[in-house]
């Protein structure tokens, strides 16, 4: 099916994360009409995955419960989820956009009861856990998931369980026959607010991610400290479900790095500063220990006293090192080679779990964007070359989520003036 909505007087936000969400809102309480696209089923983006923020050690609930009372409180905004900008074509002030929404199997009047996913039995890697779990293929993504709708997945379309799953939906909101849409809509500008994604671990070869099981990345665990989490909050090895105690954090893995990314990634080492608190949660008695190998810790403005605090705690011990290589002992434990800069010695030391910060890379690298888009020489958006599309966000820049915020309002406001410019030329020709 095809369709056209909007007008040049509409502004388009590509990503629904903490920062599309940011800039859908700012626009839309400004007197603009916001679609808001997000190719996931939900809104949240990868702060809908964080178990706390830093400094204040604060749930992610706080700034995304206020954002979606927003927008269902806004009727300027429209949001479509599982769906992806194919086409932009057009110019500065008079953009056309072509959108490809995929089906979701599951119609707006579903009450989230869960009874269809209790009808069947296959299930499907968790997006949400970053494969830490498994999940049933009729599925709701998160317990804060916008719209608060379930999903099939397309793998069980056409099977025996996709019909036992709708005739185990008492408000018939599964429709099996949904399909591909593709909309056309007319847009004044255009915010990119598409986020991040961590680098791909497994190309830091030296470090043996995807090969030895105890070694995992800063985005997973953050989902093994969260009580809602795989493991229950429970810091267990992914290989045997044995307690990890002893834990090392790794600076800058594929940061900073002409191999791999060039930039700092900003977040990394509040990040694992923050992880640190966690294992001091999960064992109130001490026996935990955390071990920070680093290059430098960059903690700026009112994170230098969160860095302090932590320096402080007897549980973290700091090694300035940037670790050379990771072998596995027969008992399956992550042993870190290399040398201690701060008296230069080498060291083989052992842990019961290796926890690498990644760094930030542009989602945009995976996007097609048009080809009026600048970006810098890592794939951050920088804007348009005729001035009408901006980045945001994580897509602009390596942010964190306040910074992001910021940079959404911005992005926001320059959208604003493009619409309002293109308005004010149109009434005097």
């Amino acid at each position: 099916m095809t369709g056209n909505i909007a007008t040049n007087s509409t502004l388009l936000v590509v990503g629904g994360g903490i920062s599309g969400m940011t800039a859908a809102l700012e626009a839309a309480e400004c007197g603009k009409e916001v679609v808001l696209v997000e190719k996931l089923p939900t809104l949240g983006g990868r702060t809908a995955h964080l178990y706390r923020y830093f400094p204040k050690m604060c749930h992610p609930t706080c700034g995304l419960e206020i954002n979606l009372r927003r927008l269902k409180g806004n009727r300027r905004v429209r949001v479509l989820t599982m769906t992806e900008v194919v086409a932009v074509d057009g110019e500065r002030g008079d953009y056309r956009v072509t959108l490809k929404i995929a089906p979701r199997y599951v119609k707006d009047n579903c009450t989230a009861c869960g009874d269809c996913a209790e009808a069947i039995s296959s299930e499907i890697a968790n997006v949400y856990e970053y494969g830490l779990a498994r999940t049933k293929a009729a599925y709701l993504p998160h317990v804060m998931a916008y719209p608060q709708r379930y999903v099939l997945d397309p793998s069980i379309i056409g099977t025996a369980e996709a019909e036992q799953a709708k005739a185990a939906c008492k408000v018939g909101a599964i429709d099996l026959g949904m399909a591909e849409e593709t909309v056309q809509l007319n847009v004044g500008s255009v915010i990119w607010a598409t986020g991040w994604r961590p680098y791909d671990a497994a190309r830091i070869q030296p470090y043996g991610y995807g090969r030895y099981r105890n070694v995992i990345t800063s985005l997973e665990f953050e989902r093994l400290a969260d009580p809602r989490g795989p493991t229950g909050g429970k810091l267990l090895r992914p290989s045997d479900g044995r307690e990890a105690k002893n834990i090392a954090f790794i600076q800058c893995a594929g940061s900073r790095d002409e191999n791999h990314l060039r930039h700092c990634s900003r977040i990394c080492c509040m990040a694992s500063l923050k992880q640190t608190q966690y294992v001091g949660e999960a064992y109130p008695d001490g026996s935990g220990k955390s071990t920070i190998y680093y290059i430098d810790i960059r903690a700026i403005d009112r994170f230098e006293d969160f860095y302090q605090n932590v320096q402080a705690d007897p549980g973290v011990s700091f090694i300035k090192s940037k670790v050379a290589s990771i072998v596995e002992d027969k008992d399956g434990n992550p042993v870190l080679h290399g040398v201690d800069t701060e008296g230069y010695h080498r060291y083989a030391t052992t842990h019961d779990l290796v926890v690498l910060a990644v760094g930030m890379e542009p989602e945009a690298n995976s996007i097609r964007l048009p080809d009026s888009i600048l970006t810098d020489s890592s794939g951050f958006i920088e804007n348009s070359a005729d001035g009408g599309m901006f980045g945001a966000g994580a897509a602009a820049s390596p942010l964190d989520v306040n910074r992001a915020v910021q940079s959404a309002t911005a992005a926001a406001l320059r959208a604003i003036q493009v619409i309002h410019k293109t308005a004010a030329t149109e009434s005097t020709a």
